[in-house]
């Protein structure tokens, strides 16, 4: 799907760290897009929020993204993408290889600050929504 993004952890937790509302960027003029997570974004976007407030909207707002959950076929994926990567000298950390083989699973871009997501062969990365 070509209207579908699955933010990186990175997303949230710098809209955060800057006092904003990460899901409003989602939202703002983008009524043609739909957004995706999985269970390693929300755990490294969750871990750190200090706020019990804030985490409880965070977690109300991930409950009603599309869920891609971390099948045995995902972890094959990332596995599979370890290997492959790590034989070219492509070294990613196993998170980000769990981020990619969910968004390869549903089809998804990934939107993130992070270069290395682009090594990534298939994967369609952006680093912002404009």
């Amino acid at each position: 799907m070509e209207n579908l993004f699955l933010p990186d952890s990175n997303i949230y937790i710098g809209a955060l760290r800057a006092g904003a509302d990460p899901f409003r960027q989602f939202s703002g003029g983008h009524e043609d897009r739909e957004f995706a997570t999985c269970g390693m974004v929300m755990l490294e976007v969750c871990r750190g929020i200090r706020d019990p407030n804030v985490l409880r909207r965070i977690r109300e707002r991930f409950a009603v993204m599309i869920f891609q959950p971390t099948t045995n076929q995902i972890w094959e994926r990332a596995s599979h993408l370890a290997w492959s990567l790590d034989r070219q000298g492509l070294v990613l950390p196993a998170p980000d290889l769990i981020i990619a083989a969910c968004a390869l699973q549903i089809g998804a871009t990934v939107l993130t600050a992070d270069a290395h997501f682009r090594s990534i062969p298939g994967l369609r990365v952006i680093g912002t929504l404009d």
